[in-house]
């Protein structure tokens, strides 16, 4: 299926959300961040001045989702080279700020290699930071452009599984303008059906323990004037028992050379669901979110969050990862919590992993790495 034709228009608009930019301040350049902890309460902007209040930024996820997260951390990159900050130092840094999201490290190596090869070639700090910079503006402008693509693709595999339209998709998570240059993975792909006229229902799954579902991808669909509804995680199983999900669409934080799925925890259980009720499950993510470094998912390092995003609530007035502050115990003090920020599907319970350069199906490693080198042929400008 990678070499189906997706080239129909849908039309696939610029993201009206501030999401992500690069300012010129009289005091110096700055990176300003739409905090997504505040959402949906308040639509605030975070500034950035530096690595450090970046990374803080990455942490607290109040920038956020693997393509947003490699294009802010090449920014990043650039800002340490225009500050005329350490730069292998701020990469280093950047890297390690949220260690699943392959994304992140992709951005941040690409802009750090385009610093490194100017300076080689004899370029100055001033010129070697404004090449840092176009690097993470073409970053940028290509996510952008691979959501258009994504979306299409994503629409023509729906129709093919699906005919006949009114599609009842259900999410998890947040996948759209928030984190993407453009308008997202598999919401751009819900967001295209709701334009075309196909989309009956997007099921927003909460997405516990911090709410992306509920506070982001609700936000979203609502700004979009999409029909939508919120459910509990836990409601799921009764959601698909009673017939009403045509598809799952999720996106990704890494996905292995054999087709391993890391996103949001609780996709996995999804998938399950899925497969027993016989309902597509699709991931959509760029080819940047494809690992072939990373063999399968048992490779794959998870991240732990602290136990207070389980045994508190926080509210967007205070940040929902403002690590308790102002959160309300829903838990005894002092009790354990186990809060992984992914889970792990195999690739045997995917339907599909859909790409800007097409999709896989069935999913294996030979289909991945062939679109991978694809892509690496492509330039996107």
């Amino acid at each position: 299926m990678a070499d189906q034709d997706a080239q129909s228009p849908v039309d696939i608009e610029p993201p009206a959300l501030p999401v992500l930019c690069w300012d010129e301040l009289p005091e110096g350049p700055v990176l300003v961040l739409l905090d997504q902890t505040r959402l949906p309460a308040e639509e605030a902007e975070l500034v950035c001045t530096d690595v450090p209040a970046l990374v803080q930024a990455i942490r607290t996820l109040a920038v956020r989702g693997a393509p947003l997260l490699g294009i802010a951390g090449a920014y990043g990159v650039a800002l340490a080279a225009v500050r005329g900050d350490d730069v292998v130092e701020a990469a280093e840094l950047l890297e390690r700020a949220r260690p699943t999201a392959v994304n992140l490290g992709y951005g941040v190596r690409r802009a750090a290699g385009a610093y490194r090869a100017a300076v080689e070639k004899g370029a100055d700090p001033e010129r070697a930071a404004a090449v840092a910079l176009a690097e993470a503006r073409a970053l940028h402008r290509e996510d952008a452009e691979a959501s258009g693509r994504m979306a299409r693709y994503g629409l023509a595999l729906l129709d093919e599984l699906l005919p006949g339209g009114g599609h009842r998709l259900l999410t998890h998570c947040n996948t759209g303008a928030l984190v993407s240059g453009g308008e997202g993975t598999a919401f751009a792909v819900a967001l295209g059906a709701h334009r075309e006229g196909r989309l009956r229902r997007l099921w927003v799954d909460e997405t516990r323990p911090l709410l992306q579902g509920a506070r982001l991808t609700a936000y979203e669909a609502a700004r979009n004037g999409m029909p939508y509804s919120l459910l509990t995680d836990n409601a799921a199983g009764s959601l698909f028992a009673a017939g009403e999900v045509d598809a799952v669409l999720i996106g990704a934080d890494r996905i292995a050379a054999d087709g391993s799925v890391a996103n949001k925890v609780g996709s996995y259980p999804l998938a399950v669901l899925a497969k027993y009720h016989h309902v597509p499950f699709i991931v959509v993510a760029p080819t940047t979110t494809v690992d072939l470094d990373t063999a399968d998912g048992a490779s794959i390092t998870v991240e732990q969050r602290p136990g207070s995003e389980v045994t508190e609530l926080t509210s967007p007035e205070v940040g929902v990862a403002g690590g308790g502050v102002g959160g309300l115990l829903v838990a005894p003090v002092g009790t354990p919590a186990y809060n992984p920020a992914f889970d792990i599907t195999p690739p045997e319970l995917v339907t599909a992993i859909v790409t800007e350069e097409g999709a896989v199906s069935p999913v294996t490693g030979v289909g991945l790495a062939e679109l991978c080198a694809r892509s690496s042929q492509v330039t996107i400008s």
